[in-house]
């Protein structure tokens, strides 16, 4: 029993190891290899049931359960102050979301990607300060607990957001390139709510955040009372997106396009929304993958091509001077042998030149579709006389020959690269090289995603054709074009007055 007591307590140690190799080799000497082989299968045993005994199973039980990033936040948030009254001190919850995060995924990689994150996860530490936490919730999602402070308002808050976002917006080195990025936040204070514990401080920024997500990217949204009504937990059904399409609830908004040279409308881009009666307005990024799981990304289409050329009608009734519209096509429609065809009978249907329509296809389209119905359905656009944008440019791995290939006519530069092209000089010799060469292929060019005055002035100062984004207007449903074109032609100023009778 002594001996016992003596040696269980040494066989427990990672100590006893030391003596394996003597053992080893002692076993080979005394018995040769059958004892070797029954020596190296017993020392792992023997080490494994030593850690099954009731000290280890004591220390496992004394170790504390691992903590999630959401229960972090929920507890620092539980600390916050029970009072809200007038003098007592506030805390808020704030959550923060990469705009584009799938983009930024799908061009760079799930490795630069957490890069990205945990590099905007410090930057986001040093805005704060020491007391308050900060916690990555997601890859691309951030959450944020202010601990209690005594003068903690709206505008507080929002300055607070403010720093967020322009510690966020600085360049990220990535393989020698900058990339830009932006976020959305959303919010909520103690004092919006009756019972501010962490878990409906948390409940109450998400639907803030998912408000700022309608209006990305860089949206900012505080939460107000009444706020979560308007907010149906859980993403669409199948069934509901499918009624939702035929119903007419999805329908394009037209975000315009303007001539960087002149200031005058060239075009509008239709895109998809989903007003939902009780919803509201539902990203595309929530149903388009629904559509693409059920089949129905083509019926999208005739959706979007029928509405479409009805508002270039429209238009041409109100006497509006809308030269184009824009619709995007699908890798999936692309590859509809009849697609020519269906164009050119809604075309003639409407009593609209194939000009009018221009088709924009994504840069990863034409870099990976090896097939002919793709390059042929291409080709029968162009040659029956519509523009061919590409998308997204930049962004893939798009050869001249195939741009040569798929009787490309505009090149729409990707939002990645407009991001401060104003004040980045890298951005501009980025700009400014995808330029030169449009202008030595003969190609118009589109920027789009633009923001500041200061992106569209430096746009048209590199000699970029036309300019898109929230700068100049956000999307908007067809019967709110009318309104915005006339405000718009009204700011145009007209040509000055060259000669004697010049005053």
């Amino acid at each position: 029993m002594i001996l016992q007591r003596r040696l269980v307590p040494a066989l427990k140690g990672p100590h006893w190891l030391a003596f394996a190799p003597a053992a080893a080799l002692a076993a080979f000497w005394l018995g040769g290899e059958g004892l070797l082989l029954l020596v190296a299968l017993c020392l792992p045993a023997l080490l494994a049931v030593s850690s099954l005994g009731p000290g280890a199973q004591q220390a496992a039980a004394s170790r504390p359960a691992p903590v999630s990033a959401q229960e972090l936040l929920e507890r620092a948030l539980d600390t916050g102050p029970a009072d809200n009254g007038a003098g007592a001190s506030k805390s808020g919850c704030f959550l923060i979301e990469i705009d584009d995060f799938d983009a930024l995924l799908d061009r760079h990689g799930q490795a630069a990607a957490d890069d990205v994150a945990e590099r905007l996860l410090a930057r986001f530490q040093s805005v704060l300060r020491a007391p308050d936490t900060v916690v990555m919730l997601d890859t691309h999602r951030f959450g944020i607990a202010l601990s209690p402070v005594r003068h903690l308002d709206l505008g507080a808050a929002l300055a607070l957001c403010g720093r967020l976002q322009a510690a966020a917006e600085e360049p990220v080195t990535l393989d020698g390139a900058a990339l830009y990025i932006s976020v959305s936040l959303g919010f909520c204070l103690s004092g919006q709510l009756p019972s501010p514990d962490g878990r409906a401080l948390i409940e109450a920024a998400s639907t803030a955040l998912d408000s700022a997500r309608h209006e990305a990217p860089a949206a900012v949204r505080a939460f107000s009372p009444g706020s979560e009504a308007r907010t149906v937990a859980g993403p669409p059904e199948i069934t509901e997106a499918g009624r939702a399409l035929e119903n007419g609830q999805i329908q394009p908004w037209f975000q315009p396009q303007v001539s960087t040279d002149t200031g005058q409308l060239t075009g509008f881009e239709a895109l998809a929304r989903w007003v939902h009666p009780e919803r509201g307005v539902i990203a595309p990024s929530a149903f388009l993958p629904i559509l693409e799981r059920s089949g129905g990304l083509e019926r999208l289409g005739d959706v979007m091509l029928f509405n479409a050329l009805q508002a270039l009608k429209d238009w041409d009734a109100a006497g509006f001077d809308i030269p184009r519209v824009g619709i995007n096509l699908a890798a999936g429609e692309l590859h509809n042998p009849r697609l020519v065809t269906k164009v050119e009978w809604e075309l003639d249907r409407f009593d609209l030149a194939p000009g009018r329509l221009a088709v924009e296809i994504l840069e990863t389209v034409v870099a990976t579709s090896p097939d002919d119905v793709v390059a042929r359905n291409i080709a029968g656009l162009a040659r029956l006389g519509c523009g061919i944008d590409l998308d997204d440019f930049g962004t893939g791995h798009s050869s001249i020959s195939a741009i040569r290939r798929f009787a490309v006519q505009r090149l729409k530069i990707d939002r990645s690269f407009v991001m401060k092209v104003d004040r980045d000089g890298e951005q501009q010799r980025m700009v400014s090289a995808i330029l030169v060469m449009a202008e030595r292929l003969g190609l118009d060019t589109l920027a789009e995603g633009v923001e500041t005055a200061g992106e569209h002035a430096m746009l048209a100062q590199l000699g970029c054709g036309h300019v898109q984004g929230f700068g100049i207007a956000r999307p908007m449903p067809a019967d709110q074009t009318a309104d915005w074109i006339r405000a718009h032609d009204a700011t145009i100023s007209a040509p000055p007055r060259i000669g004697r009778d010049a005053r």
